[in-house]
């Protein structure tokens, strides 16, 4: 019996089942924050970047996929957006008074992954707001996702960054890397 718990102590300590010390929540951060900025309103920006370059196919293809994808987002937010926002802040209000006032380090993390990404949601469907409403030339519709993205960018920077500090500030008082 002793024998079977020193394994599994040992995978246990090798495999560390913390959030800011596992790399996989490192990795999922990475890929959220990525595709985040990489696909503006459900389009991916290479599209945008064509379509600013060459037009013509490459422009009604970016329009087309634009309508669609800014449609589907305005319905769900207008049906079902009070509920998608009580169940987020309930979740989110949840996740912040288990992490922050029992010390649920999960909890922490997802949080900090969590709130960003809400803001961002919140960005989106205003910008979709925006471009749904009126008719937008090209180089108007060019300018309104650079700039959704490029705030995205910063969102995501600014959360990498607390992540990462409050992280390293975990990992260094519980001592989670041999201290």
């Amino acid at each position: 019996m002793t024998r079977a718990l020193d394994w599994y102590s040992t995978v246990f300590e090798l495999i560390d089942m913390r959030s800011f010390s596992n790399l996989w929540f490192w990795i999922a951060l990475a890929v959220a924050w990525s595709s985040a900025s990489h696909w503006v309103l459900g389009v991916p920006f290479d599209m945008v970047s064509r379509a600013r370059r060459k037009g013509g196919q490459a422009a009604e293809d970016l329009t087309d996929l634009l309508r669609i994808n800014t449609t589907r987002l305005l319905y769900i937010a207008d049906e079902a957006g009070l509920w998608v926002v009580a169940s987020g802040t309930f979740f989110l209000t949840g996740f912040a008074v288990l992490g922050w006032a029992y010390w649920v380090e999960i909890a922490q993390a997802l949080f900090l992954l969590g709130l960003p990404m809400s803001m961002v949601s919140l960005l989106s469907v205003y910008t979709a707001r925006a471009l749904h409403e009126k008719d937008h030339d090209l180089d108007a519709v060019y300018k309104r996702l650079g700039r959704h993205r490029l705030i995205v960018q910063g969102i995501g920077m600014v959360s990498i960054f607390v992540t990462a500090m409050w992280g390293m500030y975990m990992n260094l008082s519980v001592g989670a890397l041999g201290g």
